[in-house]
């Protein structure tokens, strides 16, 4: 019953510490990469669809990102999505291809993303800690109703915290890799 809580909880935080990564690939660092549009849907047929769905996504440079649609038609519509969205990107289109180059970050935009990225990380470590208050109560219920012992509640509990302190710890390097990669020009 023990084991089963805690495998539980420690599948639980992973899922948030991967939640955590893919929205932190999604602040911008001035580089280019195809996560970057991931979250854009385009109109397609009546229907928003993920911009992936539509289009091949991919690299030219390290500061242009290129969109070739499946079909000619849709290139209007990706334009329109991709300047619509909140990343502040311009489209060109040649033809059937779009690139979108990625202008230069300003040092108080770094910043402002970097906030962001505390942001979640913040996030992230209030999921952990709902997790572990989660698990904790658990313990005591089995504990209130004599499933466990008093000194297999804490030593669950403390095998809890530990596994909260190494998910924490990850969160942590996460972010402190991300702000070091916004800061770098």
């Amino acid at each position: 019953m023990i084991n089963e809580i805690k495998k539980d909880a420690g599948i639980r935080m992973d899922k948030s510490i991967e939640s955590l990564k893919t929205e932190l690939a999604k602040v911008r660092t001035g580089r280019a990469h195809p996560s970057l549009l991931e979250h854009i849907t385009v109109d397609y047929y009546g229907a928003q669809t993920p911009l992936s769905q539509v289009a091949s996504i991919g690299v030219e440079d390290a500061r242009t990102l290129t969109v070739t649609p499946w079909e000619a038609p849709l290139v209007q519509a990706i334009e329109k999505a991709i300047m619509n969205s909140d990343l502040g990107l311009n489209p060109n289109s040649a033809g059937t291809v779009i690139r979108i180059p990625m202008p230069q970050l300003t040092e108080e935009r770094r910043r402002d993303l970097v906030k962001v990225v505390k942001h979640e990380g913040e996030n992230c470590k209030i999921a952990i800690r709902n997790i572990r208050r989660d698990a904790n109560s658990d313990f005591k219920s089995l504990e209130k109703e004599k499933e466990i012992s008093e000194d297999d509640e804490r030593n669950a509990q403390e095998a809890i915290q530990k596994l909260t302190d190494e998910h924490v710890k990850t969160i942590d390097e996460l972010i402190v890799l991300k702000e070091a990669d916004l800061m770098k020009v």
